[in-house]
């Protein structure tokens, strides 16, 4: 018997046969073409090829893993077409005489360099994704197949890494779970893993991989990310019976839908959940959400290659806020910021981005953009409960910047004939230590505060929150921490302002009664774990 140890993604415990997954590989070599145009040619069939596959592909996941996770395969389909990527390709056969193949490679390894070298976790994430359409690419330019052999029968399935079209692709009916030596945490993969109900185990290492062969047996804990090669008998019952546990706890938060969130002493907490496009109300819905308590606005410019539009903003906003059907909606402005690079943004290279020019600063610092989004958001008002909130704040005088821009807008529409409604509660991000030092004072002007626990333990305990090397210092329990969110409960109360957080921290159990007694009155968390945080509620006491 031997233990590994990867990341679990995806927590429950699978046992069973292990598969190795291996792919048909294509050799690429450097080759000089004979014809650049027929090569350009070769590349656009290859191209049509690809977005129809990806338009395949997107289909089956949008049936297994909902339409929120699908749209990584309208990602890709985008990418296929990026500008600069695609100019990369051709300037590579016209002027070197590349052939296709070896253009796609050359320029799909530049890129996929450049995303994992970046600050941002999300944009690192995105190196897989360039490998994923360049790989496809290849594919279809050599006419082989870009999958591997996954094996015919019930099994573990273990590879290096998968790609997100690899991972939708799994047979579900055939893979029990899958272990990666490779791979991260914010990867589409991981992603993928979590929504379609697969145990899974990412960055067990290359000695893993090497340790394990067709046939053997596996268990995967995706709780712990643990892994046991040819466990003993006893090993094995005490996981089976593991097994059984989950499956009966399942079955009882699943009796938890429609069951109020009231503690052992009877007071009534909110539990909404945190999405990142209208995609992700269909998780909401499904998991007994009673709102949304973020919508982070920034992933209808991230996943775009221009602005998006007043009307394209509106259209997402009063689409969240009919399929709530009155339920109240929390829209963050544009969080953005030189460590999440957007192109058309023209944002200059900062060394310390997580300081630099972001969210809030950037919205007052370019009105017009803020304008839009503003006009956008009181536009989708009528169609139900809105919230809007503003990121990053530091001061007083930025908050009645961000108020005096809302008048602005209410004023045009009124000018202009348009309807909006006037119960919009104006909220704030608290995710500075200076907020929740100068929280009594925000909160006279606000009518919520939401605190984002992840930014504010990295400006709290000074650690860059991106860097593995500082997670043992990266503490969320810090007592500094817990200081600060009581200290901004305490004072929103003072000022009858309500308080969530919709942080990581929102979803740590071990906290939840500690949250309550804080006066806490909502948490926010991802759709998955709305039902386990209603049980740690209900078996809570608040005071």
């Amino acid at each position: 018997m031997k233990k590994f140890c990867g990341k679990g993604v995806y927590g429950a415990i699978a046992i069973g046969r292990v598969s190795v997954f291996s792919r048909q590989g294509t050799n690429i070599t450097q080759q000089k073409a004979e014809d650049p145009e027929q090569e350009l040619k070769r590349l656009a069939a290859a191209k049509a090829l690809a977005s129809a596959q990806l338009a395949e592909i997107y289909e089956k996941a949008c049936s297994e893993v909902g339409e929120e996770n699908a749209q990584i395969f309208e990602i890709h389909m985008m990418m296929l077409e990026d500008e600069d990527h695609s100019e990369r390709i051709e300037t590579l056969i016209r002027t070197e005489q590349a052939t296709a193949e070896y253009a796609v490679l050359t320029a799909g390894n530049e890129f996929s360099e450049m995303f994992a070298s970046m600050d941002d976790d999300y944009m690192q994430a995105r190196a897989a994704d360039v490998k994923d359409i360049s790989n496809r690419l290849i594919s279809c330019l050599t006419g082989s197949s870009e999958t591997g052999d996954a094996g015919s029968d019930m099994h573990i399935l273990c590879a290096d890494d998968l790609a997100p079209s690899e991972t939708v692709s799994l047979d579900k009916s055939l893979v029990v779970a899958f272990v990666t030596a490779f791979g991260s945490s914010n990867s589409h993969t991981a992603i993928l893993a979590r929504n379609m109900d697969i145990p899974a185990v990412i960055g067990a290492g290359e000695e893993f991989l090497s340790a394990v062969k067709d046939g053997d047996m596996l268990i995967v804990d995706g709780h712990t990310g643990d892994l046991i090669l040819d466990p003993d008998t006893e090993t094995e019952q005490f996981y089976r019976a593991r097994q059984e546990e989950d499956y009966c706890r399942a079955k009882s938060l699943s009796e938890l839908k429609g069951r109020p969130n009231i503690t052992k002493d009877g007071r009534e907490i909110r539990i909404y959940a945190n999405i990142g496009g209208p995609d992700g109300v269909d998780a909401a819905l499904e998991n007994d959400a009673g709102g949304i308590g973020l919508f982070r606005s920034e992933f209808l410019y991230l996943e775009r290659s221009d602005c998006p539009t007043e009307e394209q903003q509106f259209d997402a906003y009063k689409d969240v806020l009919t399929r709530m059907e009155g339920r109240q909606v929390i829209i963050r402005t544009l969080d953005i910021g030189a460590d999440k690079q957007i192109d058309y943004f023209g944002l200059k290279h900062e060394d310390n981005p997580a300081l630099g020019l972001r969210a809030v600063r950037l919205s007052l610092t370019r009105p017009e953009l803020f304008r839009t989004q503003l006009r956008a958001l009181y536009r989708a008002s009528v169609y139900g409960q809105l919230g809007i909130m503003f990121p990053m704040i530091t001061s007083v005088s930025e908050v009645e910047k961000c108020l005096a821009a809302c008048e602005e807008v209410k004023r045009e529409l009124s000018a202009e004939g348009i309807a909006y409604s006037d119960s919009v509660e104006i909220g704030i991000m608290v995710e500075t230590p200076a907020a929740a030092v100068i929280s009594d004072l925000l909160a006279q002007i606000v009518d919520f505060f939401s605190i984002g626990t992840n930014d504010l333990t990295q400006y709290t305990l000074a650690c860059d929150r991106q860097d593995p090397a500082l997670e043992a210092f990266a503490d969320p329990h810090h007592e500094a921490v817990l200081r600060l969110i009581e200290l901004t409960a305490k004072n929103a109360h003072a000022h009858d302002t309500w308080v969530g957080i919709c942080g990581e921290l929102a979803a740590d159990t071990s906290l939840t009664q500690t949250f309550l007694r804080m006066g806490i009155d909502e948490l926010s968390v991802s759709a998955p774990f709305i039902l386990p945080l209603r049980e740690a509620v209900r078996s809570s006491t608040a005071y």
